[in-house]
């Protein structure tokens, strides 16, 4: 476990105790008072000088790779809360000595994408571990599951990877907050660009894992294509950690066929994308991956040429936030991160600057914090953590995969449009948002 140096005190404890922005001051004074002041919720307070998160990570199954760099993040947030660097050394309330005087440790469990084992592993850090925070996720199931059990245990959790409309909508609660975009969003960023290159009076095929992610990004592009011109043959279904498609690929007609659309994700997509080219459907029609990241897009090679799909983040993206952070992860892992390890890293710290905020680690006045917070440290432009379903809204990268002849370490994709968060989105009473409904703080 990532320990903070002990003897790196100087500077950033007399930061802390002069309050350099005047927040970061007010906070201690009330952080060691708010163990009287709130009453036990949770795994609060805390026992110890030592503060736990636990990250649930897929080590195994399909999602495994977006795992190992996800789990690569956490603990670089961990090394930075205690011992400063990255974004810590730049983030007003955060001071690189702990998280309101306390030591940040952390446990890591393999959910193998699988929500029924996810939980298993959740429960183990709430209740032996005694985690005051979990992180994590590749999978919306897994999400979804974890999230539920962290609501009725009062333990918060900074979702990483999820994309499903759900997580957010039907399935929100109060004790999780999402940065990721969703399925909704997705196709709304699509369709200008995509629209644009093919043109407005096409024929798409959709095949979808079987699962909430991808029943939710089956009906979102649905929505939003047709809704622009283009008609929907068939979408058929396929089991979560396929690895042969072809039985599904060879009944997509491709006399009708203009668009292919292959709502698949980690080793599922690549293998889904990498069949469909080896079939040649490329030579009849076009293919859209609708989301993508590194290790897929990697594994995927040059399948991916000319595709179009979204991903979280990228290490193009050009400004000081996500400069600073591919420095830190190239410094620490010599590779350059991934979208979902940036999730990682800044869930982790956004949860961290709120208990700062809060002045206390007690949940409830933790979520207050978080909710409509407006932050721009991310690299994402302008964002807004609203109150209604715990949705960040942000801007979303649209991108086109490289001829593998062109692709390099960390860099598969062109990025064809950053979509402003105002261009995407939806109203508290629209959407999935409509169906949100968050419970209780305690």
């Amino acid at each position: 476990m990532a320990r903070r140096e002990k003897s790196d005190v100087s500077r950033r404890d007399v930061v802390k105790m002069a309050g350099a922005s005047g927040i970061a001051g007010l906070a201690g004074v009330t952080g060691s008072a708010s163990a009287q002041e709130y009453p036990p919720i949770g795994n609060f307070p805390i026992q110890g000088e030592a503060a736990t998160f636990g990250f649930t990570v897929p080590q195994s199954g399909p999602y495994s790779s977006e795992g190992q760099d996800e789990l690569r993040a956490y603990k670089l947030a961990v090394e930075h809360l205690n011992s400063g660097g990255g974004w810590v050394d730049s983030w007003d309330g955060l001071s690189g000595n702990g998280v309101l005087d306390k030591e940040i440790d952390f446990v890591s469990g393999d959910t193998a994408t699988d929500a029924d084992q996810a939980r298993q592993t959740a429960r183990r850090m709430i209740q032996r571990d005694q985690a005051i925070m979990l992180s994590g996720g590749s999978s919306s199931a897994v999400a979804i599951a974890i999230q539920e059990l962290c609501q009725r245990e009062k333990v918060q959790y900074q979702c990483c990877l999820t994309h499903s409309n759900e997580t957010t909508g039907k399935n929100c609660v109060r004790y999780s907050f999402r940065e990721m975009f969703n399925a909704y969003m997705t196709a709304q960023a699509l369709v200008p660009p995509v629209t644009k290159e093919y043109g407005n009076d096409q024929q798409f095929y959709q095949l979808y894992a079987d699962y909430t992610w991808g029943k939710t990004v089956e009906s979102s592009v649905q929505k939003f294509f047709s809704e622009a011109g283009w008609s929907q043959i068939n979408s058929v279904a396929t089991p979560l950690g396929t690895k042969d498609f072809s039985s599904y690929l060879s009944q997509v007609p491709r006399q009708e066929t203009d668009v292919l659309f292959l709502d698949h994700y980690g080793l599922d997509g690549a293998n889904s994308l990498s069949q469909a080219i080896s079939m040649g459907l490329d030579n009849d029609m076009e293919i859209i991956v609708p989301l993508y990241n590194r290790p897929m897009a990697q594994a995927a090679a040059g399948a991916i040429e000319g595709v179009f799909g979204t991903v979280a983040w990228d290490s193009q993206i050009d400004n000081k936030p996500s400069n600073d952070f591919t420095q830190a992860f190239q410094d620490k892992y010599a590779r350059i991160p991934s979208g979902p390890a940036q999730l990682a890293y800044a869930q982790t710290l956004q949860y961290a600057a709120a208990v700062e905020r809060a002045g206390t680690f007690y949940p409830p006045e933790v979520i207050k914090q978080l909710e409509g917070y407006e932050y721009d440290n991310f690299g994402m432009g302008p964002e807004l953590m609203r109150k209604c379903d715990h949705q960040a809204l942000r801007a979303v990268p649209v991108v086109k995969g490289l001829p593998e002849d062109q692709q390099q370490q960390g860099q598969y994709f062109e990025i064809v449009n950053l979509t402003p968060r105002d261009q995407i989105g939806y109203a508290c009473d629209e959407g999935p948002a409509a169906r949100c409904d968050l419970g209780s703080y305690e």
